[in-house]
């Protein structure tokens, strides 16, 4: 056979959803979220390569672990894929370093929030006690807190003139 004829498969690629494609940022959001899998691939990696290093006499019978020569080859397939991977995240941190150096993002934007902080819901609130509460608050939250605010009202109006139609016609009854 010929080699130039000859192809190999090519690897599937995930689809990948266009709106990560849109934009240089997005596309780094979206390597970012492949560095976060890769990290717990890294992890799962590393747990069965220490478990490979361990006497076969301690493995449980569930754990499936080869043994043998073979148990010495899985070890070195697992961490050569380790490194790898540690290699490729490595190049990815950097990567979205660069991007973030070169759009000049400011530090603070990036800071990690305070200890304890808990990120707002996306939900309906109470109305907030003071105007601080009030600026941590993004468009969106606000809309909907306002169409939400906005609906009890048109119920609480509906029902109080239901209330009172109930009521005059109890009260033409009556006479």
């Amino acid at each position: 056979m010929n080699q130039a004829t000859e192809q190999s498969p090519q690897p599937e690629l995930p689809e990948v959803d266009p709106i990560w494609t849109s934009s240089r940022t997005a596309r780094q959001i979206h390597a970012l979220g492949e560095v976060e899998k890769d990290i717990s691939r890294l992890l799962s990696l590393a747990a069965s390569s220490i478990s490979l290093l361990t006497l076969p006499q301690t493995d449980n019978p569930d754990d499936n672990l080869p043994q043998g020569e073979e148990r010495s080859e899985q070890f070195v397939l697992e961490v050569s894929e380790y490194f790898e991977r540690l290699d490729s995240i490595q190049t990815a941190i950097r990567s979205s370093l660069a991007h973030i150096r070169h759009s000049r993002i400011a530090p603070s934007a990036i800071n990690a929030p305070p200890p304890g902080f808990l990120p707002p819901s996306l939900g309906v609130a109470l109305p907030p006690d003071s105007q601080a509460s009030r600026t941590t608050r993004g468009l969106q939250e606000e809309r909907l807190d306002s169409d939400a605010w906005k609906g009890i009202l048109d119920a609480l109006t509906r029902l109080k003139g239901e209330m009172e139609t109930s009521k005059s016609s109890e009260d033409t009854e009556m006479k």
